[in-house]
């Protein structure tokens, strides 16, 4: 993964207070993936209580030296609006498809320690029929083989026919249906970083987020159970 740390003196002041206050927000999470062949039960998602805690300014600042300012802002208005379900909120992942595939646009933000990084994602077939690079449409639709846009929920770790997988709650209209669609994160072959010399592009998925082979632990390390994955277009 590509990592940087903010290193002026304004934003580790802006990083260490966002740290405090999202401290008292995060709850520990389940330990990553231990390698069971047994799939546990789907994630349950609770309702989302009014009056949800917001996520401080300094924390919003600091991030916009690695994503677009407004797509920031509405993973962040995302991550108040889905609070009930998303417990752990000192790191959030957020895939800016406005990118081509040849970008790294899979965006990871700690807030308490102040880095950021990202690294390459797939999209699905059905969001670009063509194979350009760039995603045309996303789809909630069974079949699609398309990309969802909006807020999940990374749920419980499993193996399947990709591997090492995690399951993806949706958490919206548009995204719902992921869980049913079997939209996870997993690793692939067409994910990994020698696609993009050897042909400008990563290859395809059925939807899902698919990472290189070598990055999936770093993926399942930093988000774990109960944070939030945000997906759209800036």
């Amino acid at each position: 993964m590509l990592e940087f740390t903010l290193r002026s003196d304004r934003r580790a002041v802006m990083i260490s207070g966002a740290g405090i206050a999202l401290a008292a927000l995060a709850r520990p999470i389940a330990k990553p993936f231990l390698g069971s062949s047994h799939p546990r039960r789907p994630t349950t998602v609770p309702a989302t209580p009014r009056n949800a805690p917001r996520m401080p300014q300094t924390a919003l600042d600091a991030a916009r030296f690695s994503v677009d300012p407004a797509l920031l802002r509405r993973a962040l208005s995302a991550l108040d609006q889905h609070s009930g379900s998303i417990k752990a909120r000192d790191r959030i992942a957020i895939v800016d498809f406005t990118a081509p595939s040849s970008n790294p646009r899979l965006h990871f933000l700690d807030v308490m320690s102040g880095k950021a990084s990202r690294l390459l994602v797939a999209h699905g077939s059905g969001s670009d029929p063509e194979h350009t690079g760039f995603l045309e449409r996303f789809s909630n639709a069974f079949g699609s083989n398309a990309s969802s846009e909006g807020a999940f929920l990374t749920g419980d770790y499993y193996t399947g026919k990709h591997g090492r997988s995690q399951r993806l709650v949706g958490l919206d209209p548009t995204n719902n249906n992921a869980l049913s669609r079997a939209i996870v994160i997993h690793s692939a072959w067409y994910a990994n970083d020698d696609m993009i010399p050897a042909h400008g592009k990563l290859g395809r998925s059925q939807g899902c987020f698919a990472v290189g082979e070598n990055k999936l632990s770093d993926v399942f390390n930093f988000l774990g159970e109960g944070r939030m994955v945000f997906a759209a277009r800036a």
